[in-house]
């Protein structure tokens, strides 16, 4: 685990930070070609400099995010974004976390994406890689 989200995670308190840390293994396991890091102050995992997933906690609890999580097609990814495509899920406790799922929504994450890395230049239009 890239050590800045380690120290991250350790910071939390211990139900939060379990819930964060089956997903930072889980996430490292699945996504190998993936660079981590700290990103707007929350654990992000990219692709080739495009956000992929990430996670943060809010008054809900614990939000796993996938940027192009809307195109999944998965029921459980039911927090959508409206002006882009992510999709997101909250989890309070670390058993509600289906592993299966889980790996299945990140092999999605790297087959399906959209351009984030270049919104900006954009200027607020996606435009999908894969």
């Amino acid at each position: 685990m890239n050590e800045e989200i380690k120290t991250y995670n350790n910071s939390q308190p211990a139900e939060i930070k379990n819930i964060y840390d089956l997903l930072a293994q889980t996430i490292d396991l699945e996504l190998t070609e993936a660079e981590s890091k700290i990103w707007h102050a929350h654990p992000v995992w990219f692709i080739e400099g495009n956000p992929i997933v990430g996670y943060s906690k809010q008054k809900a609890g614990v939000r796993l995010m996938f940027w192009s999580g809307a195109d999944f097609e998965e029921n459980n990814l039911n927090i959508k974004g409206g002006k882009f495509k992510d999709a997101s899920i909250f989890y309070n406790d670390v058993a509600e976390i289906q592993l299966n799922e889980l790996i299945r929504w990140l092999k999605k994450s790297r087959e399906i994406q959209w351009d984030y890395k270049n919104i900006v230049k954009r200027k607020g239009q996606l435009e999908k890689l894969k």
